[in-house]
């Protein structure tokens, strides 16, 4: 029983550090931030026919978005779709949505 009683602590322990993780991933702007000014696209070539170009991304920074630009990426199956991430209304600001593999 004592055993029992641990696990269900640990667990519970987990379980809040992770809502609290995923809470703090979410970074809300009052505005949609866009591509750096200073940064010009460029796609380089294709490096094989089953590579798929995933867009730009925006990553949570401290209390912002840091931008990432978009690169060439093999789909984790055959099938596999890239959805592009995308800015979404969120209680008077905006959050990122990332990009995901569907």
């Amino acid at each position: 029983m004592k055993r029992l009683s641990k696990i269900l602590m640990l667990l519970s322990v987990f379980s809040v550090f992770a809502v609290k993780q995923s809470k703090a991933q979410e970074i809300i702007v009052k505005e949609r931030m866009s591509r750096p000014a200073e940064i010009v696209v460029r796609r380089p070539d294709r490096p094989t026919p089953n590579h798929v170009w995933v867009a730009e991304e925006w990553t949570p920074g401290v209390g912002t978005y840091v931008y990432h630009a978009g690169y060439w990426a093999l789909p984790p199956h055959p099938h596999a779709i890239w959805v592009a991430g995308h800015w979404k209304d969120r209680r008077g600001g905006y959050v990122w949505i990332p990009g995901h593999w569907k």
